[in-house]
C-alpha cells in the first residue's frame, strides 16, 4: 500500500519524465523517473501485526537514539527516521486523543538531542486504560511537513495509523513510571509492531 501523497508525487514526476523524454530524449528524463520511483518507495505503507497485551508500540520505523528521563515522572524514547524508513506514524497505545498541539520551531538534524525540544513538532496525547502517553512528531533538516489525521476526541487503537512526517524526521514517546521500557539506544524498531514498553501495573492480556 502507498500513501496517496506518494501516488501524487510519483504521478507528477512520471508525467514530467514523459514530457522531458519526448522533448529531449529518454536519458535526459532518467532523473525524473528515478525520483518518481523513490517517491513511491518512500511513501510505502505496509500492514503491520499489532502485538497483543498491555504494551506501548513504536509509533514509527527507525533507530532508537535515546532512552532517558524527561522529568521526575516520565521517561523519553527517541526514534530517528532516515529517508529510507517508512514514515507513516501510528498510535503507541489505544485510547482517546485528548490533546493535539502544534509547535513551531527549527529544522535541526533530527538525530541530534536538541531536536526534541527545538524543532517544529506536533504533540499528541493519548489517554487509555488508566495511563497517558505523549508522542511527538518532530520535523528534521529535510522534513518540512508534519501530517496528523487525528483530532482531539478521536478514539484510536494501538498501532492505528495517525499521520506521517515527510522525509527524515524524529518521533519521541513519553511514558510514565507505570511503564517498563524494553528498548535500548541503537535498536531498530518498526512502527505498530515493535514493543517499546510494557505496563507494570496490569496483567498481560488486558486490553489497552
Amino acid at each position: 500500500m502507498i500513501v496517496k501523497d506518494g501516488i501524487y508525487y510519483g504521478a507528477g514526476l512520471g508525467a514530467a519524465g514523459i514530457l522531458v523524454a519526448w522533448l529531449a530524449g529518454p536519458w535526459v528524463s532518467a532523473p525524473l523517473w528515478l525520483l518518481a520511483a523513490f517517491c513511491l518507495y518512500f511513501f510505502r505503507d505496509p500492514d503491520r501485526q499489532i502485538p497483543a497485551g498491555t504494551v506501548a508500540v513504536s509509533p514509527a520505523d527507525g533507530k532508537v537514539v535515546a532512552v532517558k528521563p524527561e522529568s521526575p515522572t516520565a521517561s523519553r524514547i527517541s526514534i530517528f527516521l532516515n529517508i529510507f524508513d517508512v514514515h507513516v506514524n501510528r498510535a503507541p497505545i489505544g485510547g482517546v486523543v485528548c490533546n493535539v498541539e502544534y509547535r513551531k520551531g527549527r529544522f535541526l538534524v533530527a538525530s541530534r538531542e536538541e531536536a526534541s525540544s527545538r524543532n517544529e513538532q506536533n504533540i499528541v496525547t493519548v489517554q487509555g486504560d488508566g495511563t497517558c502517553v505523549i508522542f511527538k512528531q518532530i520535523a528534521g533538516l529535510i522534513a518540512r511537513r508534519i501530517v496528523c489525521t487525528k483530532k482531539t476526541g478521536d478514539r484510536v487503537a494501538a498501532g492505528e495509523r495517525i499521520g506521517l512526517i515527510k522525509f527524515g524526521s524524529r518521533v519521541d514517546v513519553l511514558l510514565g513510571p507505570e511503564w517498563e521500557i524494553v528498548v535500548k539506544p541503537g535498536m531498530r524498531v518498526a512502527g505498530g509492531s515493535s514493543i517499546l514498553a510494557r505496563r507494570l501495573d496490569r496483567e498481560e492480556g488486558h486490553g489497552a
